[in-house]
């Protein structure tokens, strides 16, 4: 099995109390509201949110893939801190046998908006190498649901407070 990592930084206005909310605590109601293109829906499928708990993600009619199955590893309230792995679906392909990921939202230099400091582990099969290529439409998406979920944040200044 080889891992392939990748790490981005994306600058929020948002601080990280109000964009930890909205982004991981209710991500599964807020995220198929913001972009039903994206996300049709969000099922828990065990577990109570917290580490361990196995949730099924379908997308919407526009994509590409059915769905996907998280699990929650990591969810650090005081540090927010996310981290989550995608542990079957169609989006892991013959290649992929996981994709890790974990966020951490740290405050701007000025105070007044965030840091996402997201790193991504690609564990894939044996014999299997992973392109770039994929690699970029992952990053993409998650850039655009990001956006996403921040363009709601900075339209509706009373949510996630």
């Amino acid at each position: 099995m080889g891992v392939f990592t990748h790490e981005t930084e994306t600058v929020s206005p948002i601080p990280p109390t109000r964009l930890f909310k909205a982004l991981v605590l209710d991500a599964d109601n807020l995220i198929p509201k913001v972009v039903p293109q994206a996300i049709k829906s969000v099922e828990i499928l065990q577990g109570n949110g917290g580490p361990g708990t196995i949730k099924k993600i379908t997308f919407g009619e526009g994509s590409s893939y059915k769905y996907v199955k998280h699990k929650v590893d990591k969810l650090d309230l005081d540090n927010f801190t996310f981290s989550y792995s995608v542990i079957e679906g169609d989006v892991l392909g013959d290649v992929i046998e996981k994709i890790s990921y974990e966020t951490k939202l740290v405050a701007s230099a000025d105070g007044t908006g965030s840091i996402a400091k997201r790193t991504s582990q690609y564990y894939t099969k044996d014999g299997h190498e992973i392109s770039e290529e994929s690699v970029n439409e992952g990053k993409d998406k998650a850039s655009h649901l990001f956006k996403a979920i921040e363009a709601y944040l900075l339209s509706n200044p009373d949510a996630y407070n």
